[in-house]
Order: C-alpha cells, then sequence, then structure tokens
C-alpha cells in the first residue's frame, strides 16, 4: 500500500482515514476497540478524533472519543503503529472554546491526558471561528507546541480558502508553523471544495483528508428514499437534503461502477475520493467491523477512466 505525505510535512499515511467521532456516541467503548484493531490490523494508521467528540450526544461532556482513544492505546500498545490526528477549538463547555494561545495551550494538555499519549501527529484547529484571535497567535501557540515536541504538524479544518491562503502567508512570513493539512466538507455530492479551496491546497501543497466522505452514509446507497431515513435518526437529518434527483442520480452512478467491481457503493464513492490528486486521505467511520470492511476496500480499488466519468458526470 503506497503512502501519502501529508502536505510537506515529514509525516506519511495510509490513503484512508478512520473518523473515531462515532467513539463513545453512536458505539460504546468495546465496539470502538474491536473497530480499532481490523482497522490496524489491515494495515491501516490513520485516526482523526477532536476533543468535542461527542460532547452532543445526551449525557456526554466531551472528550469522550480521545478517552476511548486513549484506553485502546494502552491496552492494545498500538500508538506507534497510529499517525494520531485530533482537532481543537469547538465549544467544550464552561468557557472553553477558541483559538487563543493560553486556551490551545491548556486544550493540548487535556487531549494528551485523555488520549494517553506524549505527542499529536496532526493537530487542527477544528474551525476558523474565533474573530477575537489573530491568526498569528494561534500559529504561534501550534509553534510553541511543535518546538516542545507535543505536535508534530498542524492542520485546519473548515477554512475557506481566502482564511487558509492567509494563514499560509503568515506563517510563511513570521516563520512560524503552517497549516499542512485541511479538512473540508467534501464527497461526490458535496464538490464545492474544488471551486477555490482544491487549487490553492495543490499550489501550495497543502494535504487534504476530507470529512462526512460518504455524505453522513448517503453515498453507502442504503438511503433511497424517505422511509429509508428511519435506519439511523442520528444521521437522517444530514441525509434527507441529498434526497432529490441529483442524489439519486449519484447512487445510481455508485451502484453500476460497484456492480462491475463486484463491491459496495460506500468503497467506490471512497476510491473516487482517493483518485483525486490533491486527495491524501478521505476520512470514514464504521460502526460495525462489517461496515469498516467496505471502507478498507477502497485502498486496493483502482477506477478506470469510464468509471471516473460517470461519477463525475452524475455529481457534476
Amino acid at each position: 500500500m503506497q503512502k501519502r505525505q501529508i502536505g510537506r510535512s515529514e509525516l506519511n499515511v495510509a490513503p484512508l482515514c478512520l473518523g473515531g467521532n462515532v467513539f463513545g456516541w453512536t458505539i460504546d467503548e468495546a465496539a470502538s476497540f474491536r473497530i480499532l484493531d481490523a482497522f490496524v490490523a489491515a494495515g491501516l494508521d490513520f485516526i482523526d478524533t477532536a476533543d468535542v467528540y461527542s460532547r452532543w450526544a445526551p449525557g456526554n461532556v466531551g472528550g469522550e472519543s480521545e478517552t476511548i482513544l486513549g484506553k485502546w492505546f494502552k491496552a492494545s500498545g498500538k500508538r506507534d503503529r497510529v499517525v494520531l490526528a485530533t482537532k481543537v477549538g469547538m465549544d467544550m463547555g464552561d468557557g472553553k472554546v477558541g483559538l487563543s494561545k493560553p486556551y490551545i495551550l491548556r486544550a493540548v494538555e487535556d487531549s494528551l491526558r485523555r488520549l494517553q499519549t506524549d505527542r499529536i501527529d496532526l493537530y487542527q484547529t477544528h474551525k476558523d471561528e474565533d474573530p477575537k484571535t489573530p491568526q498569528e497567535e494561534t500559529l504561534a501557540a501550534y509553534d510553541q507546541l511543535i518546538k516542545q515536541g507535543k505536535v508534530r504538524v498542524i492542520g485546519a479544518s473548515n477554512f475557506t480558502a481566502a482564511r487558509l491562503a492567509e494563514a499560509l502567508k503568515i506563517s510563511a512570513e513570521k516563520g512560524l508553523a503552517r497549516y499542512e493539512c485541511l479538512q473540508p466538507h467534501y464527497n461526490l455530492v458535496e464538490r464545492g471544495f474544488e471551486d477555490e479551496l482544491e487549487p490553492l491546497c495543490l499550489k501550495e501543497q497543502v494535504g487534504v483528508i476530507p470529512y462526512y466522505s460518504l455524505a453522513s452514509g448517503f453515498l453507502t446507497g442504503k438511503y433511497r428514499s424517505e422511509a429509508d431515513l428511519s435506519q439511523s435518526a442520528a444521521r437522517s437529518g444530514n441525509v434527507k437534503k441529498y434526497l432529490n434527483a441529483k442524489g439519486l442520480k449519484v447512487v445510481k452512478a455508485l451502484d453500476e461502477v460497484a456492480a462491475g467491481l463486484g463491491v459496495k457503493p460506500a468503497s467506490v464513492a471512497l476510491a473516487w475520493l482517493i483518485a483525486r490528486p490533491s486527495v491524501t486521505a478521505p476520512i470514514a467511520s464504521a460502526t460495525s467491523v462489517e461496515q469498516l470492511d467496505d471502507l478498507v476496500k477502497a485502498v486496493s480499488i483502482t477506477l478506470d477512466a469510464e468509471a471516473i466519468r460517470r461519477l463525475d458526470e452524475a455529481s457534476a
């Protein structure tokens, strides 16, 4: 399996990233451990989470996903086999929010403690949503953490092209750590990333790890009518907007390509992202080992020009 570089950093990762948002939310600790073990056993090594996962779930306070990952690292001894990504900045309650230097320096310690590790391989700004803090201050905080060895590389999530370009300029001018990776919302039914962000990432050699790679499960093909939404109450609100002529056209194209390859639509949807020249590794979550198997198959699929043309045309 050919690994891919995260931006211009020394970090190399497999071309598929496991999303940790489900740990402690839609699956418990035992199920999370099974998926993590199977993911690493398949030869994959890139895992993404965030400090805020999954504060939104009833009874949760945030940090549940990182805590489960930390317990798995301790129980399995597999920390050194994983490229670990997490995020900071979203509201954790009690005033713990934002991208100021003092807050980032405190938040990273909380994440390291929950993750039971001494370093974070990819530390990301979760959302560009702190108007009170200049980007230079945020980047200076990350720069300090890198020099201390607590963080290896930094990334940005949910940035506009203008704000990412500004951050890269500040890093170059001030000699600060630069965002080596972008985490955008990008998949076959959400292609806005291609307009401005993709050209910028290619030009500046910024890695790309798209989230919602399967459009909250829509691109697995299990949602084909509103009646199907009852299968997953947690995801139904995000999926309903794709149940239209365009969305169903994409699913039909996925069905056709998947049938020709003898795989599931989810594998093809991820393979399409992996084939994009800008993409380092799409992020996808699994709630069972069976689901994970379909995700893992994407890594070994090579879509030919005709398959890519059909998918591009359906999703244009």
